[in-house]
C-alpha cells in the first residue's frame, strides 16, 4: 500500500514562475486611458450589483423585470454568472464584490445535482471561471469544485470511439446525451474540441493518478480522453483539409459537411492554437494541425467582398454561403496570435488577415445603427457586412468584436483598436443599459431598438473583461503568461524553463 501523502499542487512554485503581476505592475499612463478603465470597471460593478440585488444564485439577471433566469443550458447548476464574473471582479480590483462571488462559491454552490447540462458551456463557464480564480488568487475553494465538478463531466467520455456524447450531460448520474437538433445525434465540433485547455490543467492539478486519491486519478485519465479525441480527428479524412461541424461519437466519422469558423467550429481552432502556446510551445501536434487548418480556411473559405471587405464564408458541401456570424469574429484575435509565431513572411500575412477581418467586424458594428453588430452579416445581393433577415439582427452583448480589438492591440499598439473599443463602450452605455443592467437587444438597425431582458453571464466574464484590457498595459493578464479559454478566463501557461 502506498503511505506517501496525496499530490499537492504547489502554488507559490507556480506564482514565482510568472513573468509579471497578475495584476500588472503601474506605469505612467495618460488620463484618458485611465479614464475610459475606469468607465468600463463602473460598467462592471453596475452588471454585478444588479445581478446580486436581484438575481443572486440564479444564471443570469433579467434586467427589465429584475429577476433571475435558470434556463435550461446548466442542467441543476446555478450561479453562472457568479463564476463567469469572478475572474473580472478580481483583475478590475473590485474587492468588495469579488468577496461576495467568493461567499456564494462558498456558500451555496451546489454540485449535487440533477439535470442535462451543456458539457460545453459547463467546462467553459463553470471549470474554466473556477480554474481562472484559482490561479488568480491560490483560494483552495476554487481548485477543489473546479475538480469536484470535473469528476462529474467524465461519463461523458464514455462512447465507441471516446469522442464524448456532447453536449448534454447529467452531473449526478452521469448519463450523457446529444442534443435533438445536433445533426445525427452528432457530437459538435467546437464543443469536442473545446475541452483541452481546461482538462489539462485538471490534470495538473490533481497530480499525478498513482500518489492521488481515486477522484483525481479519473481526472487523469480524463486528460487522456481529450487527447484521444486529437487522435481521431487527426485520422479522419478531411475534405479540402477542412473541418465539418458535426462528427459521429460512435463511428469517428463526419455525419454531414458543413464547415465554419463561426458558431458550432469556432473554438476548435482556437483551442488548437492555444494548446501550442499553453504547452510553451511543446505541442507541435496541435500547431500543426492549427497550420493545416488555418491553411485550408486560406485556401477556400477566405473571401473579398466587391467593396473590399475580407470575410470568412461558410461551407456546405462544397457550396459558400457568404456569410459571416458574429461569432467568428474572433477569428481576427485568433489569427493575429498565431501570426506571432513562425516564418516572417507567413507572420506578415496573417497579420494583414487578422487585421482585415477586424476591420470588417468593425464594419458590421459601424453599418448599424446602434453601433453593434448583428448576430450574423452577409455578402451577397448587393449589401455588405450587414443582416439581411430579419432573424439575424440581434445583439446579445456578445463578445467577439472587442475580443479581436484587444489582441489587435497588444500586437500592434495601433490607436484605431481603443478608439473602436471606446465606440463599443459609448454604444452599449447608450443601448443596452437599462435601470438595473444591461440588455441584449432585438435589432441593431433601429435606434429605438426593444430590449431582450438578458444581462449574459459571458457579457461579465469576456465583453467587459476584453474592454477592460484593451484599456490596460500589456502587462495585466500578459499573453507572456496567460492563454484565455473561450469564454474569457485566463489559464496559464506553462512555463517549462522556469527554475524554482
Amino acid at each position: 500500500r502506498d503511505t506517501r501523502a496525496p499530490f499537492r499542487f504547489d502554488y507559490e512554485r507556480f506564482r514565482r514562475s510568472l513573468r509579471h503581476p497578475v495584476r500588472g505592475g503601474r506605469h505612467g499612463e495618460d488620463a484618458e486611458t485611465r479614464a475610459r478603465r475606469m468607465k468600463i470597471k463602473e460598467m462592471m460593478k453596475f452588471a454585478w450589483d444588479n445581478y446580486r440585488q436581484y438575481a443572486l444564485g440564479k444564471n443570469e439577471l433579467r434586467p427589465l423585470t429584475r429577476n433571475g433566469h435558470i434556463g435550461n443550458m446548466f442542467g441543476g447548476l446555478r450561479g453562472a454568472t457568479v463564476i463567469d464574473a469572478l475572474d473580472t471582479l478580481y483583475i478590475m480590483e473590485l474587492e468588495e464584490e469579488f468577496q461576495e462571488a467568493k461567499q456564494w462559491v462558498e456558500k451555496s454552490f451546489d454540485l449535487n445535482v440533477n439535470g442535462e447540462a451543456s458539457l460545453f458551456e459547463v467546462n467553459i463557464r463553470y471549470i474554466g471561471g473556477l480554474l481562472a480564480t484559482y490561479y488568480l488568487t491560490g483560494e483552495e475553494v476554487f481548485k477543489s469544485k473546479a475538480l469536484e465538478l470535473g469528476e462529474k463531466l467524465l461519463p461523458a467520455f464514455n462512447t465507441p470511439t471516446g469522442i464524448p456524447r456532447l453536449p448534454v450531460l447529467s452531473p449526478c448520474s452521469g448519463m450523457s446525451w446529444s442534443w435533438g437538433w445536433a445533426s445525427a445525434g452528432s457530437s459538435i465540433l467546437a464543443e469536442f474540441g473545446t475541452l483541452h485547455l481546461e482538462f489539462l490543467h485538471l490534470s495538473e492539478l490533481s497530480g499525478n493518478p498513482v500518489f492521488a486519491e481515486k477522484a483525481t486519478l479519473s481526472l487523469s485519465l480524463s486528460l487522456s480522453q481529450v487527447m484521444n479525441i486529437r487522435r481521431v480527428l487527426s485520422r479522419v479524412e478531411k475534405p479540402q483539409g477542412l473541418y465539418p461541424n458535426f462528427l459521429s461519437p460512435v463511428t469517428g466519422s463526419w455525419v454531414q459537411h458543413h464547415v465554419s469558423i463561426g458558431g458550432l467550429g469556432d473554438s476548435f481552432y482556437e483551442y488548437l492554437i492555444k494548446s501550442w502556446l499553453m504547452s510553451d510551445k511543446k505541442d507541435s501536434e496541435a500547431k500543426k494541425m492549427y497550420d493545416d487548418a488555418l491553411e485550408a480556411i486560406e485556401k477556400h473559405l477566405v473571401k473579398k467582398s466587391a467593396g473590399g471587405l475580407t470575410y470568412i464564408a461558410e461551407w456546405r458541401g462544397g457550396i459558400l454561403d457568404h456569410k459571416m456570424g458574429h461569432l467568428a469574429c474572433f477569428s481576427g484575435g485568433m489569427i493575429a496570435l498565431g501570426a506571432q509565431h513562425g516564418a516572417e513572411e507567413r507572420r506578415q500575412r496573417h497579420m494583414e488577415l487578422a487585421a482585415e477581418i477586424t476591420r470588417t467586424c468593425h464594419e458590421s458594428y459601424t453599418r448599424s445603427d446602434t453601433k453593434l453588430g448583428p448576430e450574423a452579416f452577409r455578402f451577397d445581393a448587393g449589401s455588405e457586412a450587414t443582416a439581411t433577415r430579419l432573424s439575424e439582427r440581434y445583439y446579445i452583448l456578445r463578445p467577439e468584436v472587442v475580443e479581436s480589438y484587444m489582441y489587435l492591440w497588444r500586437l500592434t499598439h495601433d490607436p484605431k483598436y481603443r478608439h473602436w473599443g471606446w465606440e463599443v463602450v459609448q454604444a452599449l452605455e447608450k443601448h443596452c443599459r437599462v435601470e438595473a443592467g444591461f440588455s441584449g437587444i432585438r435589432d441593431v438597425y433601429t435606434t429605438t431598438p426593444t430590449h431582450d431582458n438578458m444581462q449574459q453571464s459571458f457579457f461579465l466574464a469576456e465583453t467587459l473583461k476584453y474592454l477592460y484590457l484593451l484599456f490596460c498595459e500589456d502587462d495585466v493578464l500578459s499573453l507572456e503568461d496567460w492563454v484565455f479559454n473561450t469564454e474569457a478566463h485566463p489559464l496559464p501557461i506553462n512555463h517549462t524553463d522556469f527554475k524554482a
